[in-house]
């Protein structure tokens, strides 16, 4: 190695652990029950009135593990799209 090369080493990012799910609030029932219809379990980035889901909502059932991210959206990169799990499934269910 030489005085210009360097070694970056990337150290692998893995998610936090899941938090005691609880019970979901009215907003992120509204939010996953969505989910059920739609293929592969997308979840919606707007309400049913057009206005945008808050990222607190989406992050909060992420780490709850009712939802994962699906993909980034190259034109929105601040958007989280996200699909509902088998555990948020699960909370409608029964």
């Amino acid at each position: 190695m030489n005085d210009r090369t360097r070694v970056v080493r990337l150290r692998e990012v893995k998610p936090p652990p899941a938090r005691s799910a609880g019970k979901p609030s009215k907003t992120q029932v509204a939010y996953l029950k969505r989910g059920l219809e739609q293929p592969g379990g997308k979840l919606p980035l707007f309400d049913l009135q057009g206005q945008r889901y808050s990222e607190r909502t989406i992050r909060s059932c992420i780490d709850k593990g009712w939802a994962e991210p699906w993909f980034n959206n190259p034109l929105k990169p601040d958007w989280l799209v996200c699909k509902l799990t088998d555990a948020g499934r699960g909370l409608f269910e029964g």
